[in-house]
């Protein structure tokens, strides 16, 4: 596993650019182009800067995934399949084909079965093992979690399953997420991160603080890049 930080005051830009740049290799490498896209505030210019530079992209040939989800109904003001459609998949008339979508308003753990199970078809018919990303998007939160990987949480020691239903006490809330060993499969992780927030904190995982799940995300074959947004 290789690791690239990239300190940028052009993060969308920067961000974007790197997005299309794997989408094109791995569409002229294979045919297909699987990206997992991350929630929250930070990624949302980022999607809309990719629907206003990638409309001719061939979403028919790209395989959309969340690396997370709030459990809460796909309209709903917190759901990340929310704004990914509004930022992106309208924009940039994504099919619905192209978009698996984790779905938050059934029970938890019955949505991380299904989720887990299309992973599974998919990676299958690809003669893998473990559905295998070309790139995971994910995103930093002020307590070092990434996706829903949440400090103390159960998901943090799971081993087997790719995608789980993890409650979080401290939001007395479930989420559904991405596991460690699905994101060890990705070809490439990308964090999207807001440098302007806590520098401290970025920098005890960069330095592999393990008290933060953030710092325990790795490949087994792949790269994992840090852009980080600066000040201008």
């Amino acid at each position: 596993m290789s690791r690239e930080i990239i300190r940028t005051t052009d993060f969308v830009g920067d961000a974007t650019e790197f997005i299309l740049r794997h989408a094109r290799v791995a569409l002229g490498e294979r045919g297909e182009f699987r990206l997992a896209l991350s929630g929250g505030n930070t990624p949302r210019p980022v999607y809309e800067e990719l629907a206003r530079r990638g409309p001719d992209l061939p979403w028919e040939r790209i395989n959309v995934t969340f690396s997370d989800e709030r459990c809460v109904p796909p309209d709903d003001q917190k759901s990340n399949y929310r704004m990914a459609r509004e930022s992106l998949f309208l924009p940039a008339s994504v099919p619905e084909r192209s978009i698996a979508r984790m779905r938050g308003e059934v029970d938890p753990r019955v949505a991380a079965e299904e989720y887990q199970e299309q992973l599974d078809v998919l990676a299958t018919q690809g003669g893998e093992i473990i559905y295998r990303h070309d790139l995971i998007l994910l995103g930093l939160g002020d307590d070092g979690h990434t996706a829903s990987l949440f400090p103390g949480t159960e998901a943090l020691g799971e081993k087997v399953r790719r995608v789980v239903a993890n409650f979080v006490p401290k939001l007395d809330a479930w989420r559904l997420t991405f596991t460690f060993p699905l994101l060890a499969q990705a070809r490439a992780i990308c964090f999207l991160v807001d440098g302007s927030k806590n520098q401290e904190l970025i920098e005890q995982i960069l330095n592999g603080d393990g008290q933060y799940p953030a710092a325990s995300v790795m490949t087994t074959a792949g790269q994992i890049t840090w852009i980080i947004g600066q000040p201008r």
